[in-house]
């Protein structure tokens, strides 16, 4: 069974065939390392879930701490939703440790409650041998890509990409090499009205290879600020039983001036 929060942040996709003169558009990826970042120890966003109209929950990205990894300095991100319907709550959890120099993914905690199905799942990163190790009875490491990142971890390292209009961007950093390149298309600019306030946002369609809400099917969207931060502001896709979305509705401890008109 495929987890809601898992299914928010990360599941997807099967690309179609990109034309010649889409191709010539891929966005250059810069180099980690010199790539600013914006995240902030303390920085909460918080949202409503939605089936439709109907409110099934809230969720969260929060930016926790900042702590040593096997002597690494890495934030410590958590994702969370919480709510559900009578007879199926869902309360999940997705930590992740980020390396704060090379931005890329250290660790791996999940905590899944969904009804009455619970799973615990724990990886460990070595991007200096380019495996990881999951935990478990007879556990092996095992070969990921160079720099992995995570799905909680992707979520933030899109917020340092600049986004122009028009660009699209193919990337292979996914841990799971399989599902790799995560394409990410710059669609538009929009002014958005979400519970958090009035926003002007830069819209992206992202797809990864895996089935999920980021299929072509599911043609999903992801409302950020325009302003360097890219925070995420709401996020849209077609279900076979509805539409999910997540709508921004508080912000606390975010650095920096957000490109808002009005907050709530």
């Amino acid at each position: 069974m495929q987890t809601l929060l898992r299914a928010i942040v990360a599941s997807a996709l099967i690309v179609p065939p990109a034309l010649a003169q889409e191709l010539a558009r891929v966005a250059p990826s810069t180099e980690s390392s010199v790539r600013a970042t914006t995240l902030t120890v303390g920085e909460r966003l918080e949202y409503d879930v939605r089936f439709g109209k109907l409110r099934v929950g809230r969720g969260s990205m929060e930016v926790r701490e900042t702590t040593d990894v096997r002597g690494r300095e890495a934030w410590h991100t958590v994702l969370a939703i919480r709510g559900g319907i009578p007879f199926f709550r869902v309360d999940d959890r997705l930590e992740s440790w980020i390396d704060t120099r090379s931005f890329t993914s250290l660790r791996l905690s999940q905590h899944t409650n969904e009804g009455r199905y619970h799973r615990e799942r724990h990886v460990e990163f070595f991007p200096e041998r380019t495996t990881m190790l999951e935990s478990g009875e007879g556990a092996q490491e095992e070969a990921t890509v160079d720099e992995p990142l995570d799905e909680g971890a992707l979520l933030y390292f899109l917020r340092t990409l600049p986004l122009n209009v028009g660009d699209r961007y193919s990337l292979d950093r996914y841990f799971r090499p399989d599902r790799n390149p995560v394409r990410l298309d710059v669609v538009r600019r929009e002014r958005i009205e979400v519970p958090a306030g009035t926003f002007e946002t830069i819209v992206i369609r992202p797809t990864i290879r895996s089935s999920g809400i980021f299929s072509e099917n599911g043609q999903a969207e992801v409302w950020v600020t325009d302003d360097p931060r890219h925070l995420m502001v709401r996020m849209t896709a077609k279900l076979s039983f509805g539409t999910l979305s997540l709508s921004l509705r508080e912000i606390t401890n975010v650095a920096g001036p957000a490109s808002v008109l009005t907050l709530r």
